[in-house]
């Protein structure tokens, strides 16, 4: 990330490209690194382009069996669609005893 809604994208043929986030997705989609994005190229500015869509994992898999997507795009596979919605807390170490926080 650049700031400002910008960052540098890699292509899969190896071209980085200068992205702006448009202003419909920009505070409602959240990219990070790893992401599958779909970018339109400027006709006016050789090497800047603007992020159009945020495919999610389940699109992104489906992009690489039509054969859009290279054999070697590596799209987070382990990820479900529900794992990130935080509704879910794992305890590890929790022993059972109950503490008294007057005691610590």
């Amino acid at each position: 990330m650049l700031g400002n809604g910008r960052f540098e994208a890699m292509c899969f043929d190896g071209q980085k490209w200068l992205c702006h986030i448009r202003g419909k997705l920009r505070k409602n989609v959240w990219i990070t690194a790893g992401d599958i994005i779909l970018i339109g190229l400027r006709d006016y500015q050789d090497t800047k382009a603007d992020v159009i869509l945020k495919y999610t994992p389940d699109e992104a898999r489906n992009l690489k069996t039509y054969g859009e997507l290279p054999e070697s795009a590596r799209i987070n596979e382990n990820v479900e669609e529900g794992d990130m919605d935080g509704d879910m807390i794992t305890v590890d170490d929790y022993d059972g005893s109950d503490d008294d926080i007057d005691d610590i």
